[in-house]
């Protein structure tokens, strides 16, 4: 009985599509052109220096190169004496650099030139660089170096400035694709070019992530490849569900926002990603609107990624806009409204003006101010805020057009909207005085509807908790099994 022959080794695509000439690498036509050059005119230098991120064929160019100013001709697994490569990651101290410089004394054996090509430069001790640097200072005529990394900056400027820098760059997403569907036309993989653009944009520019996802995908499907068999084997959310995700944030929609990231956390995916892709997606389309956002998604790391992307996502939400969701918080415990307590304001024997509050006005001291906050900032069809669309920003622009004494001192003030009541703090006496003449009062109560109003005493402050109290509220209401603490803030 004959023995069965093993399944042929297929390459993998990066090693198969790796190029052999520098006028057929994709992606780095400045580079290539001007070692095209140099090898033209025969001004080969001593050092260069590769920079670039990962996958941008920093590597594959200082081989070709190698080769080619030896005129040895380039197969992906051959192996010539002078031309040397050397990791510097597990190859960091300086014994090894003594090592190479008394080997590079030694002449070529085949070529012209003896080549060095160090990867991961940057991981040299810094006894290490400056044992390179000697050989770079006065190096022997057959030996050139070719240094690569992904961290210029950890280059020791005394190196760099003896090399001739060559800066290598990502990918453009239309060079990308062009060159993911002329691999997958030779290899036969049937895909939709949704799903190819998808790979571009996980592949971020890098060819060799970008062609090891193809790979990968080709190797576990013999089907036709669509975006959405794509997504579900990355584990990536679809492109229209981080859309959504986003366009909750910018309208500050917390029922949409909150339904949406339970369904990606619920499906599997990873916190990282989702910020990720929404990463991703912000510096395709940029807005202002989600600056507060980006600023926040880098943080999105263990430990607790899933806390983290919350507080990401309410970034653009402030005190006046966090509504927790009823429907997911029924765990939480409600606190009670704040039950105002009026009090006399008039102190000493300075006689006061007796201000006589309107039904919807009360001059209190408040106690613990409820969790429950207010709904999105709008302006309702009567000029004036209720309840259901209280800005502060909104309002003050409302009160300024009619009174700008009561918008100045407004502008002074600290508050809090806590259920249906705006509660007003005055830092000094003369602001507390002013707003209790009733013209004043009348001003504000004219710009709200529905809404009742707390005027406290000056130097009262207002609840330092409850702008972190509200957040935690709401991870409670997305997380939906969060416990609130009230000893302290895990965040």
């Amino acid at each position: 009985m004959s023995k069965q022959k093993p399944a042929p080794h297929l390459q993998a695509l990066y090693r198969k599509y790796r190029p052999t000439e520098l006028n057929k690498v994709v992606g780095q036509k400045a580079v290539t052109e001007a070692l095209s050059g140099a090898i033209a005119r025969n001004r080969i230098g001593h050092a260069y220096l590769f920079v670039g991120p990962r996958g941008t064929g920093k590597t594959s160019v200082a081989r070709i190169f190698a080769h080619a100013i030896n005129d040895f001709p380039y197969q992906i697994e051959d192996d010539y004496l002078d031309i040397i490569e050397i990791d510097a990651a597990s190859n960091t101290g300086v014994d090894n650099i003594r090592e190479l410089r008394e080997k590079a004394i030694i002449a070529p054996s085949e070529g012209q030139y003896k080549v060095y090509i160090i990867d991961e430069a940057h991981m040299l001790t810094k006894s290490a660089s400056n044992a390179l640097l000697k050989i770079l200072e006065e190096p022997p005529e057959h030996v050139v170096f070719i240094l690569a990394t992904t961290d210029a900056h950890k280059i020791p400027v005394t190196i760099a400035s003896r090399a001739q820098v060559f800066n290598f760059q990502l990918a453009d997403p239309v060079t990308m694709l062009d060159h993911l569907q002329t691999i997958t036309e030779q290899e036969g993989i049937a895909i939709d070019d949704d799903a190819l653009e998808l790979i571009v944009r996980r592949g971020e520019g890098s060819f060799r992530d970008s062609l090891s996802i193809l790979d990968q995908v080709a190797t576990l499907s013999d089907k036709r490849i669509t975006a959405e068999y794509l997504s579900n084997m990355l584990g990536l959310p679809q492109v229209q569900i981080i859309t959504n995700l986003l366009k909750s944030y910018q309208e500050q929609d917390l029922d949409k926002l909150h339904i949406t990231l339970r369904n990606l956390l619920n499906n599997g995916t990873k916190p990282e990603v989702i910020a990720g892709e929404l990463i991703n997606t912000i510096l395709e389309q940029p807005h202002p609107a989600y600056i507060p956002l980006l600023a926040k998604l880098p943080e999105v790391q263990p430990p607790f990624p899933e806390a983290k992307l919350l507080l990401a996502l309410m970034s653009n939400l402030s005190n006046q806009t966090l509504v927790p969701n009823p429907a997911a918080s029924a765990n939480v415990s409600p606190t009670p409204k704040p039950k105002p307590v009026s009090v006399n304001l008039a102190s000493d024997d300075t006689e006061k003006p007796t201000l006589a509050p309107s039904p919807k006005v009360t001059i209190a001291a408040p106690s613990a101010p409820s969790k429950t906050q207010d709904s999105t900032p709008l302006t309702n069809t009567l000029g004036k805020t209720t309840l259901a669309n209280f800005d502060w920003s909104t309002f003050l622009r409302q009160i300024q057009k009619q009174n700008s004494s009561v918008h100045n001192q407004l502008q002074k003030t600290d508050h809090d909207l806590v259920g249906d009541t705006l509660h007003l703090y005055p830092k000094q006496k003369f602001t507390q005085s002013f707003f209790e003449k009733p013209r004043n009062t009348e001003a504000i109560l004219d710009n709200l509807s529905g809404i009742r109003l707390v005027m406290h005493k000056y130097g009262e402050k207002p609840n330092a908790n409850l702008t972190e109290d509200s957040t935690i509220s709401q991870i409670s209401a997305i997380m939906g099994d969060v416990q609130e603490v009230n000893e302290e803030s895990p965040f």
